[in-house]
């Protein structure tokens, strides 16, 4: 979507964080394509915008498109756009995010997520300026720079085969690395602070702040969401606490609450999540319970599971758990336990 320009505050003193600050004024009144590194809600997309409002373009669109959000197959006209019949549904013809961000910044979040085929078309884009909408014909020039953001290490997947090379090559030409909350602490009474004002602008007449012993255990907290999480704690405490003041008592509230819920959703525990990541890890705490309770018979298993034992032996396989050179249609010897009747059973 796009958005109107704004001022962006990035807040931090920490040297790392200086470190930041210094690379946006170097890279941001160029045009190079910047690579924005770090862990899941450590700010990545205000590094973005910064080094937009540092831009000759800062007055010119800045469109953000999370490529981790839209289906795969969706993804290509969300962002090259499509024309009227080109695939069922597409009764018109769609502008794409690159023509929306023309002669501004476009931002690709979780670049990482994007399929082999989209990552042909994203090169041709940062190599010849072009783009060719869903079902057209003729390329259209654009004057878009290119600002992405990934959680992942690209180079492990390159080397995995997983991401292009020269695709690589052509995204980390200004590489920027936000750190995590946790190897910055300092800045965290820096960021309660502003997080309290600005929940103090929205709610004029509720104003809240903070004690010491409760800034104390805030900067003490691992913060696995980084500076998302810790937003969002400011904010609910902003909201729940009985006095004027937030209190030691208040923090630790909050934070028994938080054990409770990340205990019952574990995958949960930190914002933006991977939910394929979140069903293969479910999926294989099922199998490995299953082998357990079957002594290690994958025939038994596989019934207790309810599928074939061909299909546990693949993901047994892609689990590094068994031989490659095993049939997957020989038997196993004995039938261990995990089985009572002729019904399936099922884990209890």
């Amino acid at each position: 979507m796009q958005d109107l320009p704004r001022k962006v505050e990035l807040i931090g003193e920490h040297p790392r964080m200086q470190r930041v600050k210094a690379l946006i004024d170097r890279v941001g009144p160029t045009d190079a394509t910047v690579l924005v590194l770090g862990e899941s809600g450590t700010g990545k997309e205000v590094v973005a915008r910064a080094i937009h409002a540092a831009s000759p373009r800062a007055e010119k669109p800045f469109v953000a498109v999370n490529c981790g959000a839209i289906p795969a197959e969706l993804l290509e006209s969300e962002m090259f756009g499509h024309e009227r019949g080109s695939f069922t549904g597409a009764v018109e013809a769609r502008e794409g995010m690159f023509q929306v961000a023309n002669t501004g910044t476009i931002f690709l979040d979780e670049v990482a997520e994007m399929s082999p085929a989209l990552q042909v078309k994203l090169l041709r884009v940062l190599q010849d300026k072009e783009i060719r909408p869903v079902g057209g014909r003729r390329s259209q020039h654009v004057d878009v720079r290119v600002i992405a953001a990934t959680n992942k290490d690209l180079g492990e997947l390159v080397t995995r085969g997983l991401f292009r090379e020269d695709l690589y090559y052509r995204l980390e030409v200004v590489p920027i690395e936000v750190p995590p909350l946790r190897d910055r602490r300092t800045d965290i009474p820096l960021l309660v602070t502003h997080f309290l004002r600005r929940k103090n602008l929205k709610r004029p007449g509720a104003e809240v702040a903070i004690d010491g012993d409760a800034m104390d255990e805030l900067c003490s907290m691992d913060w696995a969401g980084n500076v998302r999480e810790l937003e969002n704690t400011i904010e609910r405490l902003g909201i729940l606490c009985e006095g004027a003041r937030v209190t030691l008592d208040d923090v630790r509230s909050g934070r028994r609450t938080a054990r409770r819920h990340e205990e019952s959703l574990p995958f949960l525990a930190v914002e933006g999540f991977d939910l394929a990541q979140a069903v293969e890890d479910f999926e294989n705490r099922l199998i490995t319970e299953a082998l357990r309770r079957t002594k290690g018979n994958k025939q038994a298993a596989a019934r207790m599971l309810g599928v074939k034992r061909t299909t546990l032996a693949s993901k047994l396989r892609r689990r590094g758990e068994l031989d490659p050179d095993v049939d997957e249609n020989e038997d196993d010897d004995g039938e261990g336990g995990g089985e009572t009747g002729s019904g399936r059973p099922t884990l209890q």
